[in-house]
């Protein structure tokens, strides 16, 4: 049988029994019982690693063990970009094959390296799955004192975060405007509209830009109200310097979140994506909701 070649240990992992019956035992000194589940990612060099014991010992291309590469990439212009880490993987939930981990080692990676940033990668997570209330929650756990957001501190800081990450943490005018260094510099505007989140957007333009205050529907207002959120006042011209319009921002390719619009309008048009992910922004292009309007 195969073991870890990275800890030489089974590749199993101890995980709390699930025991229902132990709400009923009082007795809080009890030892809750264990069970051992598989633990086992076989590389393409046949190399085997526990999850934990593969992400501390990630060397990016090559095997831990026997530094054989273990990313393929599909031909073309655009492989580089799509790189792949194809493993074998057991675990808890069963066998499954030739699946892609490279996402998931690189997210890892990263934090593993930049701590402080996993509101941020989190934040742009949420915008990419359209959940506004998640990025309220998140908001307003950054800091007490974060006036922008709003004064309604009811969600609590995450009592496990190490000191050193506290310190470090990024403020919640930060996070909004935080580009994806791993996804081509995509800002939470970029990512809402790429998925079609129109709540998403109007929070951000709300938080996060000077969009004038008529262009908003009534019901962006009331809902923020409801969740104790409020905008922000407008910036002196040297906190718009650390803090822009995050409608200004753009990707690693130029774009701005309309850009990104157009684009899926046209794909829509041309009936390459369905008809409903690119019109729903039909009515948004050139009227500077995802993009500074031009200059007399």
């Amino acid at each position: 049988m195969p073991v870890c070649a990275h800890c030489s240990k089974p590749l199993v992992v101890e995980v709390e029994a699930d025991s229902s019956d132990e709400e009923t035992n009082d007795n809080s000194t009890t030892q809750q019982p264990t069970t051992t589940v598989p633990d086992d990612v076989r590389l393409s060099c046949d190399d085997h690693f526990h999850w934990e014991c593969l992400l501390s010992a990630y060397e990016i291309q090559r095997c831990p063990a026997c530094s054989h590469d273990i990313t393929s990439s599909p031909a073309g212009p655009s492989a580089e970009t799509n790189t792949r880490i194809l493993v074998d993987l057991t675990n808890e939930g069963g066998f499954q094959e030739q699946i892609d981990i490279f996402p998931l080692l690189q997210e890892e990676s990263y934090l593993r390296a930049y701590p402080e940033e996993r509101k941020c990668r989190a934040f742009l997570e949420f915008c990419r799955e359209g959940d506004y209330r998640a990025i309220i929650d998140l908001l307003k756990s950054c800091s007490e004192n974060d006036d922008e957001i709003g004064a309604d501190d009811t969600m609590d800081v995450d009592d496990d975060d190490e000191d050193e990450d506290e310190e470090n943490s990024k403020s919640a005018q930060e996070i909004i405007r935080y580009q994806d260094p791993l996804h081509n510099s995509q800002s939470g505007l970029h990512a809402a509209v790429a998925n079609g989140h129109r709540e998403v957007v109007w929070l951000l333009l709300l938080l996060a830009s000077d969009l004038p205050e008529l262009e908003f529907p009534a019901l962006v207002y009331q809902e923020a109200a409801s969740l104790g959120v409020m905008r922000e006042p407008n910036f002196e011209d040297a906190d718009r310097e650390k803090f822009p319009d995050i409608r200004s921002l753009r990707d690693g390719l130029g774009r701005t979140a309309e850009d990104i619009a157009r684009e899926m309008m046209e794909r829509a048009e041309a009936s390459i994506i369905g008809a409903g992910e690119g019109l729903i922004w039909n009515g948004w292009i050139g009227k500077g909701r995802l993009a500074m309007p031009a200059s007399d």
